[in-house]
């Protein structure tokens, strides 16, 4: 298996641990659109030879990271093509792409026009990297030689293998956040969401914001999870440079009436989400400030 270049195990493993990954899920749920199905494209390999094809039927199998990730966010998982490509893909290697259809009534969808000021920004954790950043990733564990084998501490305190912690699968919020959406069958306690891709929280959080509103994000109250230090002090990044590419352990971001925060803070809690309050929705240049 590689991450993002650097090898620790085999192609199938690979697949039952990183392929469960359902960011096309949180993107369709950030109006929420509850994901009706997720339809494989194609799945690209170097020759659809016995080695290629069994490590990608495996990887879309029943038992698979990638059914179960549809599993979590409650959509159906349709087929797609196989496409050979020797001169892309290595011996060995596969590749999976595809989409996700999200359904959602009209007069339910979430967009930025109802973020106002005083708004209250709530942030679910992430799992760990989320599957961005794994360019920088790659170049930090080549250059700084980290041992994937050497146990680190998690957010919870427990060692694990660094490699490991890389490896971690993408949480999927989809279930949570429509549970929660859905609970409230008139009033309208959400105004905006984002879900924390590639550009981190500043590059995402925004896109949730109307014209005149910039949300201030407090970093301390994010907590940010020690793997991501241990990643910033082994390549020498900088913090603006960690925000900028990383979600620092902020996976989803939630804006609430304020009066409504401790309610969906609890309904979101009872889904099994870990919730923190992060910032609020200020009056100003439409934009994202981290504070301390």
């Amino acid at each position: 298996m590689t991450v993002a270049g650097v090898t620790v195990a085999s192609p199938v493993a690979l697949a039952r641990l990183v392929c469960g990954d359902a960011m096309q899920g949180g993107g369709s749920v950030v109006s929420g659109q509850g994901p009706a199905t997720w339809l494989l494209e194609v799945e690209g390999l170097a020759r659809r030879d016995l080695q290629g094809l069994a490590a990608a039927m495996i990887a879309m199998s029943e038992g698979s990271a990638v059914a179960e990730g549809c599993r979590l966010a409650d959509c159906a998982l349709l087929g797609g093509e196989c496409a050979e490509m020797p001169d892309i893909y290595r011996k060995g290697d596969y590749d999976i792409a595809g989409f996700a259809v999200g359904v959602a009534e009209l007069s339910r969808v979430v967009d930025a026009e109802r973020v106002r000021p005083g708004d209250v920004i709530l942030g679910l954790t992430s799992s760990g990297i989320h599957s961005n950043g794994y360019t920088l990733v790659r170049k930090i564990v080549e250059k700084a030689k980290i041992d994937l084998q050497a146990e680190h501490p998690r957010s919870d305190g427990q060692g694990q293998p660094f490699g490991e912690q890389l490896l971690e699968p993408t949480r999927i919020y989809v279930r949570s956040i429509m549970s929660m959406l859905r609970s409230y069958k008139v009033k309208r306690p959400v105004s905006g969401m984002a879900h924390i891709t590639g550009g981190g929280i500043p590059g995402n959080l925004v896109r949730a914001l109307p014209k005149g509103c910039r949300a201030m994000v407090s970093k301390s109250a994010c907590e940010v999870p020690a793997l991501f230090r241990v990643l910033q002090r082994a390549g020498r990044i900088s913090e603006a440079e960690m925000w900028k590419v990383f979600n620092m352990g902020i996976g989803y971001c939630v804006i609430v009436r304020p009066t409504f925060a401790e309610g969906v803070t609890a309904k979101l809690e009872a889904a099994g989400e870990t919730v923190r309050k992060i910032g609020v929705v200020r009056k100003g240049r439409t934009g994202v400030e981290l504070t301390a």
